[in-house]
């Protein structure tokens, strides 16, 4: 049974839009020329979905479903429907890998929904940024694929120290499968397996740190000998799992030569289920990540008694030295274990109970997702964002960097490396074409018509699959090296000085970062005032005058990674333009801001893909307005075209040593003053901060948590109620958070910051719940959750669900005119008992004549026949033999209404001709969605002679 939902979260509204036309609910195929856009109206004037989209399924299979030409493969990024820019919800793959159903109750609509699309507003399916259901590329061609910026004539200076060299250690290898184990919400147990490659305890003595590595959100079984993937679980008879976890034996070699102790994680059994997962599985695979260690500590305690046969036969492994190592959807997991190692989420969502016996030292996050935008703060991390990532194609990882910025201590290093031509799948040799035992394939979207100069393969400033994989080895070892090891001399390779490691190859890499000690001192938002050439703008925003990246323009940000709210507040950037040298834009802070102790002042500047030699000369000034010119920057744009996030924060340093030599207060700076040399240009400044050089220590603390939960009640029949939405707040001190409340009906939403004090132990977030005795939906208000300041969230969305307890009423169909000439409409009336406060919606299913000649596709208006059955067939067809077996003639009568007509329209063919007929059995849906059938009637249509 499937409760239907509207208000803040419903697709019912959609139902309506194809119910509510002339047409049908039909398997349409999908566009071809370009975006799928709503017809503006039918003919009856209700507007009708676009081509590709259809409803279908009856009960609790009613469904939004969108085909593809092609299909998709099963990746890391989630598909979303979208009006507009409005995010509708997720939808479900299915088997054939094209088309994607979004059951009705998951759907983010308001009810302004029917105006929108009427209004030419864009149905949309997307995942990473980008979409997929047009031939053209997302966004317009203002950065075009063409040559890009040559790269720079001598690579950047080897740092002394090159943590991708193999260390002296010998090697074992080998797996285990341990009993597999549930998890909270998937029916289907996961499994319990791991690759391991870990030190000789011959040439390594004692005790060894870890390194865990999780996969991502790739195909789960394989026929052999063909090219047959699936996304099911377990395994259908005749396939087998794909070895997933076996694909970074690279980096896990590279690592155990160096002295660690590695184990990659099989998480196929949540690959193949997380589509049940709100948050896309990251609870779960924290889940997975924390049971491996506890059995690993577990074996550490005991000696190893009944480990398995690799385990003993490993070096000992040191559970207070750990590094995990997500790749996609693994490192949203991964980030998501380093949250839960700290403060423990809500027992009923968890796989794991236990104490926490090891400590997470840091994160490698290898083209990440973060659906929940809610990194750990005071875990560093390196995040590696690949310049031609086709999967996770926005670049949303960048927030594990961006979302920490004043969140926790401060103290923790967040780095973030891009690799120019690097793609998402070639990190994993089992996603590798040629290297895979399964079928593989290129994630990098192209062909021969439109070819992109950046990333297809063979272009310059594409990495080969060798290439990125020693190139992501070396870097995951530099991470190591100083999260782990403490190695200071290997940190010029992540912060944004400017260092290479020589064994990464030809790849280029580029890194900046946040934390590490820097002190905060322009951070764009409410606090600061710009004037002169720029403006503070959103890096949300579909207001292309607010916002910092026009929705027109060509490319992406992973600064501007969208979330689930649009607008939102709280993520500011400061956008220069200007069309001469010289014009200054200056950036005022609120409060003096210190930069006492700091060496130089390091700049997050983005200037657009492709650009070169963007000057700026930077000058600060202190409370009592004495400037001190500190110097010039210059950056040139990443390698990018309109299917790449190439508009990326370059690291920009400049001493401070003038401002010391003018005598300015560096206790006291208020001003940043950037000004152009170049004759016109533009540039974004994403923040900047005081830099000395070093790495502090970090001391994780369990910050506040939030969790969201979710609670169901009754409407009632009068009144006005008021409900809170379950938050569990956990851990100690005291922080801050922001809660995104949607309006009813979907149209903006509400935000606040909240302050959680110390014992507290929820938020106060408050919903009304009107009571009625007409029949609607479900009516879900839902609630999001951010951390701003001293707090971390876990789970981010939650809400209450008011449901619906009166009846639905009593459907009549009763005939207008059901014997006309040709060239007239058969029509009959659909009555309700009483109004309802929602759509009330059915169709009428075609069956053959008991006798005489049946009504074809020829005699009615082609109009009506294509809306219908999505063409006119060639040669025509009965009635009652649609092209598609799940076409009907759909009708809804509107909320508020009683009655509506069902219409259908013929036409005079000048043949004489014996009168024709139809017969039709009508249905509709009650409360749950399940197919109610009514009285069976007919028509019959006249020679207009």
């Amino acid at each position: 049974m499937i409760r239907v939902t509207r208000g803040v979260t419903t697709a019912v509204t959609l139902m309506a839009l194809a119910a509510a036309s002339p047409g049908l609910a039909h398997a349409a195929q999908p566009a071809r020329e370009g975006p799928a856009t709503a017809s503006p109206e039918g003919r009856d004037g209700s507007p009708r979905l676009p081509d590709g989209w259809r409803i279908a399924g009856a009960g609790a299979e009613r469904q939004l479903v969108w085909t593809a030409d092609e299909a998709v493969p099963m990746g890391d990024a989630r598909v979303e429907f979208r009006l507009g820019g409005r995010l509708l919800g997720y939808p479900v793959a299915q088997g054939d890998g094209r088309s994607f159903r979004l059951p009705l109750g998951d759907a983010r609509l308001g009810g302004q929904a029917e105006r929108r699309i009427a209004g030419g507003e864009e149905l949309r399916v997307t995942a990473g940024g980008r979409r997929l259901d047009a031939d053209a590329p997302a966004l317009s061609a203002r950065v075009r694929p063409t040559a890009p910026a040559a790269r720079p004539e001598e690579p950047l200076p080897a740092n002394p120290v090159d943590p991708g060299v193999p260390g002296g250690f010998r090697t074992v290898k080998g797996e285990y499968a341990l009993t597999s184990v549930r998890l909270p919400g998937f029916p289907e147990p996961v499994e319990m397996r791991a690759a391991v490659v870990a030190p000789d305890p011959a040439s390594a003595p004692g005790r060894r740190p870890v390194a865990l590595f999780l996969h991502g959100r790739h195909g789960t079984c394989f026929k052999p000998g063909t090219g047959e993937v699936t996304g099911d679980w377990p395994c259908p008879s005749g396939t087998r799992p794909i070895p997933s976890h076996q694909g970074y034996e690279q980096a896990q070699r590279l690592l155990a030569s160096q002295g660690y102790v590695t184990l990659s994680v099989s998480a196929n059994g949540i690959n193949g289920q997380d589509f049940r997962a709100e948050d896309g599985g990251a609870q779960a695979r924290s889940s997975l990540v924390r049971l491996h260690l506890a059995r690993w500590a577990q074996w550490a305690a005991n000696g190893g008694k009944d480990a398995p046969a690799i385990v003993r036969k490993s070096a000992a492994a040191d559970l207070s030295r750990v590094l995990l190592v997500g790749h996609s959807r693994g490192g949203e997991g991964v980030n998501r274990a380093a949250l839960d190692s700290l403060s423990a989420p809500p027992a009923d969502q968890d796989g794991h109970h236990g104490p926490v016996r090891w400590k997470i030292r840091g994160n490698v996050l290898i083209g990440p997702t973060i659906f929940g935008q809610n990194p750990v703060p005071d875990v560093p991390s390196m995040t590696i964002l690949p310049g031609c990532d086709g999967d996770v194609s926005d670049l949303q990882g960048e927030i594990y960097l961006d979302g920490t910025r004043g969140v926790g201590a401060g103290s923790a290093l967040h780095s973030a490396v891009y690799m120019v031509g690097a793609n998402h799948n070639f990190f994993n040799s089992e996603w590798t074409p040629g290297q895979a035992k399964a079928p593989a394939e290129d994630d990098f979207w192209s062909d021969a018509e439109t070819p992109d100069a950046v990333c297809d393969p063979g272009s310059r400033t594409r990495l080969t699959a060798p290439q990125q994989q020693t190139a992501g080895a070396a870097y995951i070892a530099a991470a190591a090296r100083l999260f782990v090891g403490g190695d200071d001399r290997v940190r010029p390779l992540l912060d944004g000085s400017g260092r290479r490691a020589p064994s990464a190859g030809p790849a280029r890499v580029l890194t900046h970062a946040v934390g590490a000690g820097r002190t905060p001192a322009f951070l764009p938002g409410p606090s600061v005032t710009v004037s002169g050439g720029g403006r503070l703008c959103a890096q949300v925003d579909t207001d292309a005058a607010r916002s910092c990246l026009s929705p027109e323009e060509g490319g992406g940000s992973p600064h501007f990674a969208s979330w689930e709210i649009r607008p939102e507040p709280g993520r500011d950037a400061v956008a220069l333009t200007w069309r001469k040298a010289g014009v200054a834009t200056a950036v005022r802070t609120a409060r003096p801001v210190s930069l006492a102790g700091a060496e130089a002042l390091a700049l997050r500047v983005i200037v657009p893909p492709n650009t070169t030699g963007t000057e700026l000369d930077v000058t600060v000034a202190d409370g009592s307005g004495r400037r001190a010119k500190l110097g010039r920057v210059r950056a040139d744009g990443l390698p990018g075209s309109d299917r790449t996030a190439s508009y990326w924060g370059r690291e920009l340093r400049v001493p401070l040593s003038a401002a010391k030599r003018a005598g300015l207060d560096l206790r006291r700076v208020s001003v940043l003053e950037l000004t152009p040399r170049g004759a016109s240009g533009r540039a974004w400044l994403v923040d900047a901060w005081g830099w000395r050089p070093g790495t502090p220590a970090v001391r994780p603390v369990a910050l506040p948590r939030v969790d969201l939960g979710r609670l169901t009640v009754q409407e009632g029949d009068s009144g006005e109620r008021t409900y809170r939405v379950p938050v569990r707040v956990s851990g100690q001190g005291s922080g801050q958070v922001r809660v995104f409340t949607p309006r009813p009906g979907g149209e903006g939403v509400d935000a606040r910051l909240v302050t959680v004090r110390p014992g507290q132990r929820s938020v106060d977030i408050p919903v009304t719940v009107r009571g009625d005795t007409r029949f609607g939906w479900d009516v879900s208000h839902d609630a999001l959750v951010k951390a701003v300041r001293g707090a971390v969230v876990g789970s981010h969305v939650g809400g209450v669900t008011a449901r619906n307890d009166d009846p639905m009423p009593k459907v009549t169909l009763t005939p207008v005119a059901d014997d006309v000439a040709e060239g007239a409409a058969l029509t009959w009336r659909v009555t309700l008992s009483e109004a309802a406060d929602a759509d009330i919606m059915g169709g009428v299913s075609f069956l053959p004549v008991s006798g005489g000649a049946e009504l074809s596709t020829a005699d009615l208006d082609p109009e009506w026949v294509r809306d219908t059955y999505g063409d006119v067939p060639e040669p025509a067809r009965p009635l009652s033999r649609p092209e598609y077996e799940d076409a009907y003639a759909s009708f809804a009568v509107p909320a508020g209404e009683t009655t509506a007509e069902l219409r259908v329209p013929t036409v005079e063919d000048g043949t004489a001709e014996p009168a024709e007929s139809l017969r039709a059995r009508p249905f509709w849906y009650d409360a749950d969605w399940e197919r109610v059938p009514g009285p069976e009637f007919t028509g019959t249509v006249r020679d207009a002679s």
